[in-house]
């Protein structure tokens, strides 16, 4: 029996398949073949290693479903099978399964079913990433109460139909939130306001373990309009895409509330209403994406106050009056950040800002002013005739005020 307790074969050309005699090597703690051509089903067998703690298969040509013995693989930690071509359902965990899962990575294979049920009392796990698979069905609302250390969530680029749980507010360690391309429904969570680990910029010296160890965190992400993958510093990220879904009414003014948040992107849904006025808090927001919805109203004037923004997008939606100027908006030239939104003018588009082109809320103000004149007109007018008709309906009143006009004229008379 072999006592070998790490076998590292990454970033090689190997190919075939995994030899079943590395099942024979029991007492293994770290195996790491990622980024090899590796293809073919795996071995049952492994379901025998005990010990096993890091396993990385990540980056080859792995086919089939997953053994149903996975998890007995209860000393297992980290695990990361993502670009792949796994397929079928995630194996149910047996009753006394004991999860021991810090970090998970199933993204870019072709599993399918609902949400992973044998993550449910995964009380350590701080990484989840499912994006770009065939999952379906609703976000289970367990995930706030039963997987509350979560730091890094990713669904992107499923099935997933149904509105966000309000639980997922629950997560206070939730740093990166990402949900887009499915089928969401419904508003967003007014909850997440109160994300704590997004309130506050993250410290260098809180994350600095990250960066000692091969398997730390690691994600894809959608950062500045490109994919790009992250690893070690991405704890130093904060951020929360919930773009190409189909959600709708208004963006929360409570995610103002989030002054740690370095990205959003909120495009490609049905979002109605304005943009926050308090959107000027986000100090160290980055990157902007509110593109392809129906906002309407004005840019709020605070948005100047974001002077680490570098990439912004508000185009294709229903904005109308002058565009912000000034503060990091100065360098961000481009036209098209601002275009198909009929009603906006200003610095950079080629359209100028005169009356006819007044916002919603600054023609309802100019109309609320004349709407105020016209109510005063009407009710003196109103108080004339009231006067008048009690002045003209008491015959005594009458007389009184004929007599004081013809006395009033005589004196008139008398001057000229």
């Amino acid at each position: 029996m072999l006592r070998l307790f790490i076998v590292n074969l990454y970033n090689n050309s190997l190919i075939g398949n995994i030899p079943h005699q590395l099942c024979r090597i029991v007492f293994i703690v770290t195996l790491d073949l990622s980024n090899n051509l590796l293809d073919g089903e795996l071995p049952d067998c492994w379901c025998n290693l005990n010990y096993l703690r890091y396993m990385d298969l990540s980056n080859n040509r792995l086919m089939g479903k997953l053994p149903n013995c996975w998890w007995n693989l209860k000393a297992l930690r980290f695990m990361d099978l993502s670009t792949n071509s796994f397929s079928g359902k995630i194996p149910a965990a047996v009753a006394s399964y004991n999860c021991s899962l810090t970090s998970l990575y199933l993204a870019g294979n072709g599993f399918v079913g609902a949400f992973p049920p044998v993550l449910e009392g995964c009380n350590s796990l701080t990484t989840l990433h499912l994006g770009n698979n065939m999952f379906f069905g609703v976000i289970p609302p367990w995930i706030g109460s039963q997987v509350p250390m979560l730091r890094i969530l990713s669904l992107r680029s499923n099935n997933f139909t149904g509105e966000i749980p309000p639980g997922l507010s629950q997560l206070s360690q939730l740093q990166l939130l990402d949900m887009s391309n499915n089928r969401l429904t419904g508003s967003i969570p007014l909850g997440f306001g109160n994300l704590t680990s997004m309130r506050h910029p993250k410290n260098v010296s809180a994350i600095i373990e990250l960066l000692w160890h091969k398997y730390d965190d690691r994600l894809g992400i959608i950062w500045k309009g490109q994919d790009q993958i992250f690893r070690g510093t991405i704890g130093l990220l904060a951020g929360i895409d919930l773009s190409d879904n189909l959600l709708s009414q208004c963006i929360p003014e409570e995610l103002t509330n989030l002054q740690g948040l370095l990205f959003i992107n909120l495009s490609r849904n049905h979002l109605s209403c304005r943009i926050p006025q308090g959107i000027g808090s986000l100090s160290f927001l980055k990157s902007l994406d509110l593109s392809s919805n129906q906002l309407i109203g004005t840019i709020p004037g605070s948005i100047t106050q974001l002077s680490w923004l570098t990439m912004l997008n508000v185009s294709n939606n229903l904005l109308s009056g002058k565009i912000p100027i000034g503060g990091q908006l100065r360098t961000l030239t481009d036209p098209s950040i601002y275009s198909n939104n009929s009603g906006l003018c200003g610095f950079p588009l080629d359209i100028s800002c005169d009356n006819t082109s007044l916002a919603p809320d600054e023609r309802n103000g100019e109309e609320e002013d004349h709407w105020m004149y016209y109510c005063v007109i009407a009710g003196i007018v109103s108080g004339l005739r009231l006067w008048f008709g009690m002045l003209f309906t008491v015959k005594s009143r009458r007389c009184r005020f004929l007599s004081f006009v013809d006395g009033m004229q005589c004196e008139i008379m008398k001057k000229l």
